[in-house]
């Protein structure tokens, strides 16, 4: 697996897949021909077909106009074979020719990949470095079948499944943000530190933001009327009215292009905040626990990512809100004092009772029904870690099957309930 930095991404939405990917993807290739005045970007399946409601062509465009002209093709009906967000760059010549044809996936959570199996993303060379303590080296690198795995360029985790990292907690007497820790080095505290400020400017930023969201469905904003009421409230009821309101307002600032944290992803980027939010401020967690909660809800992200997919495009909204949930129900059993067996039943419960969830945007939007899951996705991690904390983390059906199951599920899923607004609500729209 690869740094958290790589799954926790500061950036503007409203989408990660469809609008910081391919903006990312476009500076690469800028980069790469800074001489070019002419650019010809074609768009195929999830991307062409949602792109114009995830603001993808402008997105792309603010990167290479600039520079000179630019031509979108938009290709909804042809699916590359790697993954349904595909997108091919090249550079116009004078002649009309086109040169240098560059293919390249946007992935989820603003990831990019090449298709080569081999080094799945394109990530950066540089983020450092660190090797577990000895003692894990009791624990082989090994595949579901028991054969030996090397770990890739950009891997900073020897350990990729959770049986295997309970395994190294149960050996060392050490927790799932220790792991993140020896894995990254104590530099990713200070990464994690900015993580959380961005995630609580977006959620008070939000509570105060009033008026219409961008795009043709007129949605009114509600986390500051949700918020308000909710202050009415007796404790009981208070407390699950603030979860919703802070989890509309990071997903509302989200949709109207404001600066949030993707945790996986962008649609789904209301979810951890608003649990960590009101656990750190109704709770008064300290910020050190909170950021130790936020390195184990970036490991169950981290699991999904490199066991399956975080990308509605491929896996439909259980890879987005689902895994959501199940990190903020990790984040919140380990806050409440919860046993690693605790922390990984939580984190199961979070992403299995998501289980099936289609990404259908209504006009291709990330507002309908999206906003309001991540609402009701954060209320039900916080009620994933309770019931968690009143086992004894001893289960039937692990985190790590859960993972396979969601994979499989995701991909027998049609693709007109993968974000590509052909079929579900987007159909009523």
């Amino acid at each position: 697996m690869q740094s958290l930095r790589e799954l926790y991404r500061i950036g503007t939405g409203p989408s990660s897949s469809h609008t910081m990917g391919p903006q990312a993807a476009a500076r690469i290739y800028l980069d790469r021909h800074p001489e070019a005045t002419a650019f010809d970007v074609t768009l195929y399946g999830s991307l062409a077909a949602t792109g114009k409601g995830h603001m993808t062509d402008v997105a792309i465009l603010r990167v290479l106009e600039p520079q000179g002209t630019v031509d979108i093709h938009w290709e909804p009906t042809i699916f590359l074979p790697f993954h349904p967000n595909g997108m091919k760059f090249a550079v116009r010549l004078a002649d009309g020719t086109l040169a240098d044809q560059w293919t390249v996936y946007s992935v989820g959570g603003g990831a990019l990949s090449e298709g080569n199996t081999t080094n799945e993303e394109l990530v950066d060379s540089t983020a450092p470095k660190h090797q577990l303590s000895s003692v894990s080296e009791a624990l082989p690198l090994v595949g579901e079948r028991g054969e030996g795995l090397e770990r890739g360029e950009g891997q900073l985790y020897p350990l990729n499944t959770m049986t295997e990292i309970m395994q190294w907690c149960q050996q060392t007497g050490h927790t799932f943000w220790e792991y993140v820790e020896q894995c990254e080095g104590p530099e990713i505290w200070d990464f994690l530190r900015e993580v959380w400020q961005v995630m609580q400017e977006s959620v008070e930023r939000g509570i105060d933001h009033e008026g219409i969201l961008p795009g043709p469905l007129g949605l009114q904003r509600k986390a500051p009327v949700y918020y308000t009421k909710a202050k009415g409230y007796k404790a009981n009821l208070q407390s699950s009215g603030l979860v919703y309101a802070y989890a509309l307002a990071v997903s509302e600032e989200n949709a109207s292009g404001g600066t949030i944290v993707t945790a996986p992803t962008c649609g789904s980027c209301g979810v951890l905040p608003a649990v960590l939010y009101h656990l750190g401020h109704n709770h008064t967690f300290s910020e050190e626990r909170i950021l130790h909660a936020l390195a184990t809800a970036g490991l169950i992200g981290n699991l999904v990512k490199h066991n399956a997919s975080i990308s509605g495009a491929d896996v439909g909204c259980q890879g987005e809100v689902g895994v959501a949930s199940a990190m903020a129900s990790a984040a919140a059993c380990q806050l409440f004092g919860g046993s690693v067996a605790q922390i990984e039943y939580a984190a199961e419960m979070g992403l299995e009772h998501h289980l099936g969830m289609t990404c259908d945007p209504v006009c291709g939007l990330v507002q309908i029904p999206c906003i309001e899951r991540n609402a009701f996705a954060a209320a039900r991690a916080l009620d994933a870690n309770f019931y968690a904390s009143l086992s004894d983390g001893q289960h039937r059906v692990s985190f790590d099957r859960v993972v396979r199951v969601m994979k499989q599920t995701g991909h027998d899923l049609p693709s007109l309930y993968k974000e590509t607004s052909e079929g579900g609500l987007a159909k009523l729209q």
